[in-house]
């Protein structure tokens, strides 16, 4: 009975590994996302702040 038990909590912590490298790779993912949005929005919202800036 004490092996099941010791099986069953390594097979527990295992999956619980794989949970935090699920949400490594989604928060990686995501990261680049709002990276690439910055590089390519970057200098629209510099100008635009620009603009308005001048504007006032």
């Amino acid at each position: 009975m004490d092996k099941i038990t010791r099986m069953f909590v390594k097979v527990r912590e295992y999956q619980r590994g794989q949970t935090m490298a699920e949400y490594a790779l989604i928060m990686a993912a995501v990261a680049v996302v709002v990276f690439v949005g910055y590089k390519t929005l970057g200098t629209t919202i510099t100008s635009l702040l620009t603009t308005v800036d001048g504007n006032l």
